[in-house]
């Protein structure tokens, strides 16, 4: 459905915030996953029309983004990482608003905002100027935009910024239902929202595709490399500094540690079965020799 071809995205100043990547992506949610500063949203912003890359080629059904992106816009719905809204507009106001921009009839426009407004938890709130909502609840009516003409290509960035567990879990399910028929790119660095919900995954650092696969892969990088022991506080330090430490958790009897190595670390250490969060923290540097 949507192909990156060789993109590469060079900002003043030549520093490269996407540097060559290539993915083709279909119908599923497709999980971009890397540490703060990665180039994942350079890389969305790119795939969303945004800006225009660099180099490199950009396709919708196989038709050229770069050079005709109406293409893909009429079937693309965005929330970008800054969004923003106006502040004395009502929700229901301001994607009335939106509709319009987009071209929806008034009539379904009105049935598609009041299902968004339940969809995303803001019935009760809907008659309150958006200058007064929350982050998180501004950040629902992101969603709700991004979802109002009913796109086939579905591109959120961080979009769970700001959002208590529960209204997390609820997005989570969404993204889940729209990925039936349809392309929902996802870019985060909350391992857990990308765990939850994504079929596949592309690993990002330094504006960079690292590695890429389905959840099962990933983990299979990093299965019997994974090891919990418990240390002393005063021992922590000294085992940060010879292995990747996932977690930490103080005990009675001491820190237990989570931790990656390719030997058993001690003598007290026992294996345990490895999460994507073990994977990723291999991928991005930790231990590089399990990430080829």
């Amino acid at each position: 459905m949507l192909e990156l071809n060789d993109i590469t995205k060079i900002h003043k100043g030549r520093k490269r915030a996407v540097d060559g990547i290539t993915m083709r992506l279909g119908t599923g949610v497709v999980g971009l996953l890397g540490p703060n500063g990665a180039g994942k949203s350079s890389l969305m912003r790119i795939a969303a029309t945004v800006t225009r890359p660099t180099s490199g080629q950009l396709l919708f059904q196989g038709a050229d983004v770069v050079a005709k992106p109406e293409v893909l816009r009429r079937q693309l719905g965005y929330l970008p990482q800054d969004f923003g809204a106006y502040p004395n507009l009502t929700a229901r106001e301001f994607l009335s608003y939106l509709a319009a921009v987009k071209g929806l009839a008034a009539r379904s426009a009105r049935a598609r905002i009041d299902e968004l407004l339940e969809t995303v938890n803001l019935t009760e709130a809907v008659r309150r100027p958006l200058g007064r909502y929350s982050g998180g609840m501004l950040r629902r009516v992101g969603i709700a935009q991004a979802l109002l003409a009913d796109p086939r290509v579905v591109i959120v960035d961080e979009p769970t910024a700001g959002l208590d567990p529960q209204e997390r879990v609820r997005f989570r399910n969404l993204l889940s239902e729209l990925a039936a028929d349809r392309l929902v790119l996802l870019s985060t660095h909350i391992v857990s929202d990308i765990e939850s919900v994504a079929n596949d995954i592309a690993i990002v650092a330094q504006g960079r595709l690292l590695r890429r696969g389905a959840p099962e892969q990933l983990l299979r990088t990093v299965t019997g490399h994974v090891w919990e022991t418990v240390v002393g506080p005063d021992s922590v330090a000294a085992v940060q500094a010879r292995h990747p430490v996932s977690r930490m958790v103080r005990t009675a009897h001491g820190v237990r540690v989570r931790l990656l190595s390719t030997t058993a670390p001690g003598p007290d250490a026992t294996p345990v079965s490895p999460d994507l969060e073990d994977a990723y923290l291999a991928v991005v540097g930790g231990m590089p020799e399990l990430a080829r």
